[in-house]
């Protein structure tokens, strides 16, 4: 070997590098665990609510010393922020933590930027384009276009009730066609995107998370957020989702509006159609009906609430009343928020209204904590629904104490803002009326202004504001508003005491896969294989240092692609051994045969893990979250086992020899092992041909009959992972959940052991609100009290407890749409995977024949995998649903399938050159006889690595894991007797028909 010195020097260097890269992380553990135990300390089990304490405990602990330096190695010193930045990021899976996708609303964006116009072709066009969305690979502005141009009629974009307004003046003009403004417009919406994108990275960086990531999907205004270690759920998700739109407006007093309120009440009877059922009810004259319910909201009379509750729509809701000249009209219950907005806003219920009050805007205001009444407010409204002063004006916001002691947010405004608010605070003063302060579209506070005109432009927002609300309040008003609501179109929710376990059982199933491949190469190829071992421990710090330097995400599917990796690894050791092997056998001396074997061995081992490569790259631009951390440490991994295999065992192998050592490549035991085999292949093929054949029928009858097990990646809806204290029957589960009142509909399914369950339901599917995710969540519990043993809602939610056994784990949610392109990518990401192999076949080989074997092999191993999951996937005690899991696993399957088929074709093309005077079926054969030692080693030792992941590994990979185990033992069937046959059959035919020619 070539310079041996570099080679040295390199390796040297890149193992130093990785230890260097995976210090920080040993450093970030142990002052991570210095500051657990001072919490433990600290904080006693007897305490109330000690795990809540302990954690906040350790949090200041780690905060106090963010800036003290922790790490000196001599020629540097960092502090704990920089030794935290530099340490290995985990993934959801093992860290907890949540991973949304956020669907801006272009929707909303177009609405802005025409004014809210009311156009009637624009806003059917909208109407429109949102029903094509559901079975439409098109983004929402593209399907606007569509919509817009099949309406349109003689109506234009440019026109001035459309596109052509005040804030785009200059830009759009009356004369443009809609071409022209098309563009305009898709520039406008990818700046609102833009923006959003903005947005969001400023309150994520300012949430304090460590190692998020943030990036955007495409053209599709979809943003995919990943904040691993996240504990607070709530808090975080709603910081996402705020659009903070700040606006003030000035309210009016609440017993302004009993009068209406009475009238409206009476109205809604007859739209409402109340049943009276069988109570009965005393007449009251209509004069003497008004007095009454006025008295009873001035909480002057007491009212007998049972005799009215069958006949009164909006009284019999109300709970409580507001103070003489305050803002608040009335209280409700939380629940029935919706429906008496619904109620007020009805044109026949406004139609009531006095002319003075006409444009009145009705909003609820902030419920206090543990509150389940929310007050109703009346604001001072305009025709255009404009607010006097909006959140645009606030240059800074800050979080503060106020005078009482509680939170409060100050903000600043620039001077056009001050101007006005001096102006708000100056008649509200003369009035002796209050201003409301609205965020998204909720009344926070309505102080009044008792020192006269506030000038300057500094304000407070004041309201039962917690710590952390104040402080994210802040964090977002100074962030910005986002251009557009932001919809979670795709969550997953996994809680700490998950992604302990996840870290516990993938380390012990890639210890043991290890160690069993460890022992395996000692027990088959004696010294070498532990020169081989060594390079291989090497590989797996190089992989880990990569990973750490490059700052990527170690998930579960993540530490698979790494033990998956050590399978490839003893592949390229086993090609070079097998070739050695074969050189001693045929009489060459031993550092010949060395030199033989690593130079012959190359070319297979080059397109062995190409073609593995590949594939993994397409899962890599296909793939999101776990699925790409599999890619990345596989291809990591293909790269360093590359170098370790070919120079690092090579310099110990050459080493050993150099200083008089003797190397078998073999022991007592496999030193004659699958020597002088010559079998027949070709004459069995039809045989196989036929064995095959009968699978793939198989495997398509119950494709078709039986389906397969579609997770919510593909069709969407919610899924649950809920622990139980004790066993539960998921049938019963299923039942309880799916009746009318609870979901309608749910499958639940064992998961792991029998105390735990997946719970999926479709739910309100396309409803993606966190309304109605808190709606579901509390079904949910209600569902399931019975098998909680007491267990309280907020605990049942609960994520922040580290060792939680009782609740939920984990959630994960995917809306329809992105649930179409999810599937859709999927088969792309299939179909690109074999046409890209095809063609690198055909360049390497210069014959289609070989892309067809290889092409025609990987698609029998896909359907026969597709078909033992839909034969099985009823049974199972795993969950076998295909997800994008199962797409990482096929993808897996067709680069092993090709890595065994890539051998063989290098072994004949091989022999083809080297014996010219043999005919075809025997160099085929021969082939296939030669290459078989190294075909059934590394599917023995890729299937030990699996098979200790699947039955050591964590629930949630289970299913993967069993998709590559039938993936590899019918992808080494395949290579054997199913792309080297259909080869040889295909360039057979062809020579055949040329003859006949």
């Amino acid at each position: 070997m070539q310079n041996k010195g570099l080679v040295k020097l390199f390796a040297l260097l890149f193992g130093l590098v990785s230890i260097y890269q995976l210090s920080f992380t040993f450093k970030a553990n142990q002052i991570e665990s210095q500051a657990q135990e001072i919490a433990i300390n600290k904080i006693p089990d007897t305490e109330e609510d000690f795990r809540e304490k302990r954690s906040d405990e350790e949090a200041n602990y780690l905060e106090s010393i963010a800036n003290d330096t922790v790490y000196n190695i001599g020629i540097a010193k960092f502090t704990y922020n920089d030794v935290k930045q530099k340490a290995m990021n985990l993934g959801l899976d093992l860290k907890g933590g949540i991973n949304v996708i956020l669907q801006v609303s272009v929707k909303d964006i177009l609405k802005g930027l025409a004014n809210n116009t009311k156009d009637p072709v624009f806003n059917k066009a909208l109407d429109d384009a949102t029903e094509l969305q559901k079975n439409s690979q098109n983004t929402y502005l593209e399907d606007f276009f569509i919509a817009f141009d099949k309406i349109k009629g003689d109506t234009k974009l440019a026109s001035p009730d459309i596109f052509y307004t005040k804030a785009l003046d200059g830009e759009i003009n009356g004369s443009m066609t809609d071409s022209d403004v098309k563009s305009i417009i898709e520039t406008k919406i990818d700046e609102s995107i833009v923006s959003a994108f903005e947005v969001l990275r400023k309150r994520i960086d300012e949430f304090g998370v460590t190692s998020p990531n943030i990036q955007r999907l495409g053209n599709s205004g979809r943003i995919l957020v990943e904040l691993p270690g996240v504990k607070d759920v709530e808090r975080a998700t709603g910081l996402l989702q705020s659009t903070a739109q700040l606006e003030f407006w000035d309210a009016y007093k609440g017993e302004q509006f009993f009068p209406f309120l009475v009238q409206a009440n009476e109205v809604l009877k007859d739209i409402v159609k109340v049943d009276v059922a069988d109570e009965e009810v005393e007449p009251q004259d209509e004069e003497n009906a008004e007095d009454s319910q006025i008295d009873a909201l001035l909480g002057e009379a007491e009212t007998d609430s049972t005799a009215i509750s069958s006949v009164n729509p909006i009284f019999d809701l109300i709970k409580g009343q507001g103070y003489q000249g305050g803002p608040i009209i009335a209280s409700f219950e939380l629940k029935d928020k919706e429906t008496v907005l619904n109620y007020l806003n009805l044109p026949q219920v406004r139609a009531l209204l006095p002319a003075e009050h006409r444009y009145a805007k009705f909003a609820f205001g902030k419920p206090d904590k543990n509150s389940e009444l929310v007050d109703l407010y009346a604001l001072v409204g305009n025709r255009e629904n404009v607010p006097p002063l909006s959140g645009a004006v606030v240059t800074d916001a800050r979080n503060q104490f106020g005078p009482t002691g509680k939170s409060e947010v100050s903000m600043q405004m620039n001077s056009k803002g001050a101007k006005v608010w001096e102006e708000m605070t100056g008649n509200a003063f003369n009035q002796g009326s209050q201003i409301a302060i609205v965020l998204d579209n909720i009344v926070y506070s309505a102080p009044g202004v008792t020192t006269g005109p506030i000038a300057g432009g500094s304000s407070s927002i004041s309201g039962d504001f917690t710590l952390n609300e104040a402080i994210d309040l802040a964090n977002v008003l100074r962030a910005g508003k986002l251009p557009a609501s932001a919809d979670i179109i795709s969550s997953e929710v996994v809680g700490p005491s998950l992604g302990q376990e996840a870290i516990d059982s993938g380390t012990k199933s890639f210890m043991i896969a290890l160690a069993l491949v460890l022992l395996w190469m000692i027990f088959y190829y004696g010294k070498a294989g532990g020169f081989a071992d060594i390079a291989m421990v090497l590989n797996i710090l190089l992989i880990f240092g990569i990973l750490s330097g490059l700052g990527a995400v170690l998930t579960l599917p993540g530490i698979a692609g790494i033990v998956l990796t050590i399978g490839m690894s003893v592949d390229a050791n086993v090609l070079i051994f097998e070739r050695i092997r074969e050189e001693i056998v045929k009489g060459k001396g031993q550092k010949e045969a060395i030199q033989d074997g690593f130079s012959n061995a190359l070319s297979s081992i080059l397109d062995a893990n190409i073609t593995t490569g590949l594939t993994a790259l397409i899962l890599f631009i296909f793939g999101t979250g776990p699925i790409k951390g599999f890619a990345t440490t596989l291809l990591i991994g293909i790269g360093t086992s590359l170098f370790t295999a070919i120079f690092i065992t090579r310099l110990l192998v050459d080493w050993y020899i150099n200083k008089g050592g003797k190397l078998d490549f073999s022991t007592a035991l496999t030193k004659n092992l699958f020597r002088n085999i010559s079998i027949e292949f070709l004459k069995k093929r039809k045989v196989a041909y036929m064995v095959s054949a009968v699978f793939i029928v198989v495997s398509l009858g119950s494709l078709f009959t039986n389906s397969l097990d579609q997770g919510v990646d593909f069709v969407g809806g919610r899924t649950y992972q809920v622990r139980f204290a004790q066993d539960v029957s998921a049938s019963e589960i299923t039942d309880v959940l799916s009746q009318p009142e609870i979901f309608g509909s749910a499958d639940a399914k064992t998961f792991g052991s029998a105390n735990q369950l997946k719970i999926t339901t479709k739910y309100k599917v396309n409803e993606t609100g966190s309304e109605v995710d808190e709606e579901i969540r509390k079904a949910l519990y209600d569902g399931l009290v019975p098998y909680l043993e007491g267990i309280s809602y907020e605990k049942f939610l609960d994520l922040n407890d580290v060792n939680k056994q009782v609740g939920l784990l984990e959630s994960y949610k995917v809306s329809p749409t992105i649930a179409d392109d999810i599937k859709q990518a999927s088969v792309w990401a299939v179909l690109g995977s074999l046409i890209v192999v095809f063609l690198y076949i055909l360049f390497r080989f210069k014959k289609w024949q070989y892309s067809l074997g290889a092409v025609a092999a990987v698609f029998h191993d896909v359907l026969i995998v597709l078909g033992v999951f839909s034969l099985t996937y009823k049974f199972m005690p795993f969950s076998m649903e295909i997800d994008q899991a199962f797409i990482a696993a096929i993808l897996t399957v067709i680069g092993y399938s090709l890595n065994d088929t890539v051998v063989v074709f290098d072994r004949i093309r091989e022999f083809f050159n080297e014996h010219t005077s043999w005919k075809f079926d025997k160099v085929v054969n021969v082939s296939l006889s030669s290459t078989l030692s190294r075909t059934l080693n590394t599917s023995l030792t890729t299937l030990v690595v699996l098979l200790s992941i699947f039955i050591f590994g964590g629930d949630s990979i289970r299913g993967f894991m069993f998709a590559l185990i039938v993936g590899v033992i019918v992808g080494t069937y395949s290579s054997l007797f199913i792309a080297t046959p259909i080869m040889y059959d295909s360039v057979n035919k062809l020579e055949g028909k040329k003859k006949n020619d």
